[in-house]
């Protein structure tokens, strides 16, 4: 295992105090704090290196555009696809996702076609579908799931028609931890001859995904859940696919060439990067998957499974708790209500004890509705994460019970 002290010390934001008391950052569903040499790089890049990528002829062109694609390639290294042409740079998970939902309709959907999504998704993976049955005629269906919180596939497979063209589901429910068995549910879909798209933006941070061995179509994730910067993600997509998908964007970068009569196209992965890319955030989200992978992915989930069953463990002691999402494959995060406690009240006191939790329905509405509540206390654990922390969130919610 990995010296959980040396950890933490790559991190300066971990040492600062919030309302005269040590931070203790449980969000980390939201978004991570970064290492150190994340940010060196950043600045490095902007001081040293920077300018436009790709076509430049001049030196520092050259350089950023070495950057820019190595970044590429150690992505596509870092999830195992087969080459870089299936990697695509975004600007985080839902980007990606509105991708593949826009292109894919375009091009493969007609009225009454239907796609199959669960009802642990976030927004991101509902909102794009809803958009496209307005303008579209598409149908979305949902997979149910059981008072553990998990899906129940007997009831995914009868959701499986002749007009059944996508599934798209999350690998890690964003509030329940839930760990989704995707490698099966493509299994089934593609018996059906149906692509899955995977929302990889929970699992990516904390275990290893493989895109070849889980076997998925699409798959998308962001930079920022994984310790690196804000404003970039990925979405990988077999090169068979992204080839027949239409561009969903136009501009510079994506054209080989341009006529007011025609257009053609750059090739993959070109074809889906309209505009200037954020270089600088993709060489920072290289450095990102440089920490990890040192620190190695399978340290990484076992510190934070001992986390989360731990918490789990601490705050069954609690009177009132209600703990939201008990499957056995649960990853990272722990949502939770304590009698008639509204999740903002114990939010807001927590966090004047320096303890940065999130509140509310976590963009997971028709979760939310299925559950019958309207929102939960949300703690979400990274890699520098500790047993002595989760001890204070245990205290803080113990203490915040006591006033009400």
């Amino acid at each position: 295992m990995y010296d959980i002290n040396k950890v933490r010390a790559d991190f300066p934001i971990l040492s600062r105090t919030v309302y005269g008391k040590p931070l203790v950052y449980l969000d980390n569903a939201a978004t991570t704090q970064k290492p150190r040499e994340v940010v060196d790089a950043i600045v490095n890049e902007y001081y040293s290196v920077n300018a436009n990528v790709h076509r430049g002829v001049h030196f520092l062109s050259q350089q950023a555009t070495d950057l820019h694609e190595e970044a590429r390639e150690k992505v596509r290294s870092f999830i195992n696809a087969k080459s870089t042409n299936e990697i695509i740079f975004t600007r985080g998970t839902t980007e990606g996702l509105n991708l593949v939902c826009s292109s894919f309709t375009e091009e493969f959907m007609e009225p009454g076609d239907e796609v199959i999504v669960s009802v642990m998704e976030h927004h991101s993976n509902i909102v794009p579908w809803q958009l496209q049955a307005a303008k579209k005629g598409i149908a979305i269906r949902v997979i149910p799931m059981n008072d553990k919180g998990e899906l129940l596939l007997d009831e995914y497979k009868k959701l499986f028609t002749e007009k059944t063209k996508i599934v798209s589901v999350t690998q890690v429910s964003n509030v329940l931890g839930t760990i989704n068995p995707v490698k099966e549910m493509i299994r089934i879909a593609h018996q059906h001859g149906v692509p899955v798209m995977v929302d990889g933006a929970q699992s990516t941070p904390h275990f290893k995904v493989d895109m070849q061995d889980m076997d998925c179509d699409f798959f998308a994730f962001s930079g920022h859940k994984m310790y690196g910067p804000t404003g970039v993600g990925v979405l990988y997509g077999k090169e068979s696919w992204l080839d027949k998908l239409p561009p969903y964007q136009g501009g510079g970068e994506m054209i080989e060439s341009v006529s007011f009569e025609k257009t053609v196209f750059e090739k993959l992965p070109f074809k889906f990067e309209a505009g200037t890319p954020d270089y600088v955030a993709t060489n920072g989200l290289a450095k990102a998957i440089d920490y990890i992978t040192r620190l190695g992915m399978d340290n990484i989930a076992a510190h934070e499974s001992e986390l989360t069953k731990y918490c789990m463990q601490e705050m069954q002691k609690i009177d009132g708790m209600r703990i939201f999402g008990q499957s056995a494959y649960k990853d990272a995060v722990v949502s939770f209500l304590v009698g008639d406690i509204h999740h903002l009240d114990m939010g807001t006191l927590l966090d004047r004890l320096g303890i940065a939790v999130r509140t509310g329905h976590h963009c997971a509405q028709p979760l939310m509705i299925s559950l019958g509540i309207q929102g939960t206390v949300r703690a979400s654990f990274g890699l520098y994460n500790t047993k002595e922390e989760i001890d204070v969130l245990i205290a803080g919610i113990k203490r915040v019970s006591k006033m009400f």
